[in-house]
């Protein structure tokens, strides 16, 4: 989403830049992610990564049905009804369309941060 509504102001290469940033951002997540996971498991299991482009939910559950999955494993940042009316929640639409079992992975902690951080506590 532009920074201001007026896109004249904007200049001409704004959403390409924006976009290699964002892959090349998504790109440095999934490398860590895969570095973390590599380090746990041991050779017998085979982990494949890839950064697919589109939304979210609708990239998920394709991805899901083009593998035949049995199994969907979605991570929830936690977020409260207001902030998931204002952002979406991509495990609530996966868990609701998918044509297999998902499982939500919760972050226990992301709830007492984000109250801490909003009252001004430190961790």
């Amino acid at each position: 989403m532009p920074p201001t509504p007026e896109g004249w102001a904007l200049p001409l290469t704004y959403f390409e830049d924006m976009d290699v940033a964002l892959r090349t951002q998504a790109r440095a997540a999934v490398d860590r992610a895969m570095g973390t996971l590599k380090s746990q498991l041991d050779n017998t299991v085979s982990v494949e990564a890839a950064v697919a482009p589109g939304a979210p939910r609708a990239v998920i559950l394709d991805e899901a049905e083009d593998w035949g999955a049995d199994l969907i494993v979605v991570g929830s940042h936690g977020y409260r009804a207001w902030e998931r009316f204002l952002l979406g929640s991509v495990s609530q639409s996966v868990v609701s369309h998918a044509k297999c079992s998902v499982e939500v992975v919760r972050c226990p902690h992301a709830n007492e941060s984000r109250e801490r951080s909003m009252t001004g506590e430190r961790d």
